[in-house]
């Protein structure tokens, strides 16, 4: 990895609850100040896994729904023939270095293998912020109903009664980096930055479900600033804030991504620097 890269990801969502909050009764996350939507980053990551663990065969993720983390450090300890009760540091750093071989998500985004099988930290080259709305979002409440039950003593009832939430609009925006530093301590190379552009692209492709309708959540654009060395040209606030996203003057109430204007100071950025739209 001989380039930094800084990022800026686009999407909508459309009818759809992009985050709920499981400590808000499942309600779409807002700024309770601003209003603005908010998608965290531990969302986004989870996306980019389910995209690679159904799209590629050949990459193993480490945090997927089932999995058992000290089964899976041992299985490093038991091809490296290292005892558990009785590890050196350099050994400890072979399990870690092996896990960040075999494993996407660490080599990519880290993790902490600091458990009962120790396998150590990793700090991952690759961060997500948090998305934000552009503008401030509604929260729309839905009763629904089943025809069915779920226990014995509601047979009586008929039917049962539900909530689902969604917005009717909002367009987030996230900011990612690449830190080529990491990258080399981690084994993060082109082609896992390639995959992991390639899911970004994708993010919601296979990600629908109730909440998520096919087609209430799609990534706009996806901007990728390119340093021509490791240390980077420009600090990463300046670049991004040479892309503005504003509502177009002649619009009262947002619904589509057309209700948007983009535009990208090409003149300000800095030579050694070059940007690519992706999308």
């Amino acid at each position: 990895m001989k380039h930094r890269y800084d990022f800026i990801l686009l999407f909508d969502a459309r009818d759809a609850n992009p985050n709920g909050d499981p400590d808000a009764g499942n309600l779409p996350r807002v700024d309770a100040e601003t209003g603005q939507g908010l998608v965290t980053d531990v969302c986004l990551k989870r996306k980019v896994r389910n995209f690679i663990q159904t799209t590629r065969q050949d990459q193993r993720i480490y945090f997927t729904e089932g999995s058992v983390h000290n089964r899976q450090h041992k299985e490093a300890y038991d091809v490296l023939q290292l005892d558990s009760k009785n590890v050196r540091q350099e050994q400890r750093d072979n399990a870690k270095d092996w896990m960040c071989q075999n494993f996407y998500d660490i080599r990519t985004f880290g993790a902490v293998m600091s458990t009962e099988v120790n396998c150590g930290q990793v700090r991952g080259p690759v961060q997500l912020s948090f998305a934000r709305s552009i503008d401030p979002i509604v929260s729309s409440e839905h009763c629904i109903t089943r025809t069915s039950v779920t226990n014995e003593r509601d047979a009586d009832k008929g039917r049962t009664m539900g909530r689902k939430f969604t917005i009717p609009y909002g367009l987030y925006r996230c900011h990612g980096f690449v830190n080529p530093f990491l990258a080399v301590q981690t084994g993060f190379t082109t082609e896992d930055l390639e995959l992991l552009f390639t899911a970004l692209e994708n993010l919601f492709q296979f990600d629908q479900s109730a909440a998520r309708p096919p087609g209430s959540m799609a990534v706009r654009s996806l901007l990728v600033f390119k340093h021509d060395n490791q240390l980077g040209k420009a600090p990463s606030h300046s670049l991004f804030d040479m892309v503005k996203v504003v509502k177009k003057e002649a619009v009262d109430l947002v619904r589509s991504f057309a209700d948007y204007d983009l535009t990208i100071d090409e003149a300000a950025i800095p030579s050694g620097v070059s940007l690519s739209r992706r999308i």
